[in-house]
This record gives C-alpha cells, structure tokens and sequence, in this order.
C-alpha cells in the first residue's frame, strides 16, 4: 500500500478495517470480540472505531447486540452497483451499433 504523507492515522486505518472486517455480515452481524478477534485489536480499540462508524450513520448496533454496516452502506454499494451496470449497457449499446454499422 502506498503511505502519503499524513495518512500514519491507525485509528482511521482501525476504522476502514472495522468496515472491512463486517462485510458479508449485514443480517447477523459481528460482535465486537469477533471483530477484534479477526483484526487483532483490542476491544477497547474496536469499540472507539465503531462508535464513530455508528455517529456517522456507517454502521449499526443490532437488536442481537451484534454490529453491521447501516443501510447507508449499502445504499452506497447499490449506487455504485447501478452506475456500473450502467456504463455495462453503454457499452453493449454502442457495440450494437458498431456491429450493425450504425456508428457515423
């Protein structure tokens, strides 16, 4: 990974690997021992980083007790999801009308 200049945060870098580490488990979640057991972190440290994932509307605490990334991340993901697919259906148009010798 590249380091820039100001970027030596690890409790920026904790947070982005919070994220990370709950991935895939939107419905069920992650407790916060699983999440610094996967990280090697302590507790202490996860528990920081989601506190200002859960302020920032990232992540929520679940009726389980568990954690997961909020819906705004996965609003986030869907955006990005559709604009791609987007772009999929552009291209496949304007080979469609390269093929059919439309393109002038």
């Amino acid at each position: 990974m590249t380091e820039l200049k100001g970027t030596d945060n690890k409790a920026t870098r904790r947070v982005l690997n919070v994220i990370r580490a709950l991935k895939g488990y939107s419905l069920g979640g992650l407790s916060n021992t699983e999440i610094a057991e996967r990280l090697h972190e302590s507790p202490v440290n996860i528990t920081r980083a989601l506190a200002v994932l859960i302020d920032e509307g990232f992540a929520i605490k679940l009726d389980n007790g568990r954690f997961a990334l909020s819906i705004q991340v996965l609003q986030i993901a869907t955006a990005h999801s559709n604009e791609c697919n987007s772009a999929i259906d552009r291209v496949h148009q304007l080979n469609q009308r390269i093929a059919a010798g439309a393109l002038n």
